[in-house]
């Protein structure tokens, strides 16, 4: 199981790496755009952000805005990611039992362990993927962002995507890297998922930061705008849900 989610997690890696180099990324967006990608995914957030941008004087807070309305709308699933992780959490010292119980490594005692083990999860409404949940649903969304910032770029004729503050839109920021990286890591620490990860999966989740800070270097900073509002909005929801210094009191 533990192999499973490791493998779900390089999967998903993997795809965001694949499809952020996918074709038409530095073509011009327009409505008459064609493929499903686009006119489903690319061109609804191109038309949303400009209209926040043409409402709010900007396109960085035409991003901000976008943002934000994401994160409200997978909120849900943040909540039902939460609920899961403290169940999980609860039945750790079963789980552990039995663990301890069914040590043997031969066949028939690993069949019996998985059974075991998935009839706890049943009982106690545990479901090991949930914490999946919002990653699946983001990735095309952050995906599609990536596309939709690059292929604005490109029509420059029709977005200038400015400045937020004094970093160009259009072009990397190290700083505005750094930054959304550095966010990550608190929200990392001020959630309860890293107590309930095998040690695979804690290195691939602090290996995020690292890779955010990476794309964020050479992928234009309003995607690196689009990470460190994400990430507050994360760390603030972390702050109600979690409480995590009720947790270091204790």
């Amino acid at each position: 199981m533990k192999k499973k989610h490791l493998w779900i997690m390089l999967t998903l890696i993997s795809a965001t790496i694949l499809l952020s180099g996918c074709t038409e990324f530095n073509q011009p967006i327009s409505a008459e755009s064609d493929g499903f990608w686009n006119k489903f995914i690319v061109w609804p957030l191109v038309s949303v952000i400009k209209y926040f941008a043409d409402l709010l004087g900007s396109y960085a807070w035409g991003i901000i805005i976008v943002t934000i309305i994401i994160r409200l709308v997978i909120l849900p699933l943040m909540i039902k990611q939460t609920k899961s992780s403290k169940k999980m959490q609860e039945v750790q010292p079963q789980m552990q039992a039995l663990k301890e119980k069914y040590a043997s490594k031969d066949m028939q005692t690993q069949q019996q362990y998985q059974q075991e083990m998935m009839k706890l999860m049943s009982e106690s409404g545990v479901n090991p993927l949930a914490g999946c949940l919002p990653i699946l649903v983001q990735m095309p969304i952050l995906i599609g962002f990536y596309h939709a910032i690059s292929r604005m770029n490109a029509t420059p004729d029709v977005y200038e995507l400015g400045n937020f503050f004094m970093f160009p839109l259009a072009e990397p920021s190290i700083i505005l890297a750094v930054t959304a990286g550095l966010i990550q890591f608190v929200v990392l620490r001020t959630g309860p998922a890293m107590n309930n990860m095998n040690p695979q999966m804690k290195m691939m989740m602090y290996i995020m930061p690292f890779m955010i800070m990476g794309f964020g270097a050479v992928l234009p900073a309003a995607l690196s705008l689009y990470w460190v509002i994400g990430n507050l909005f994360t760390f603030v929801q972390n702050l109600f849900i979690y409480k995590p210094w009720i947790k270091e009191n204790n």
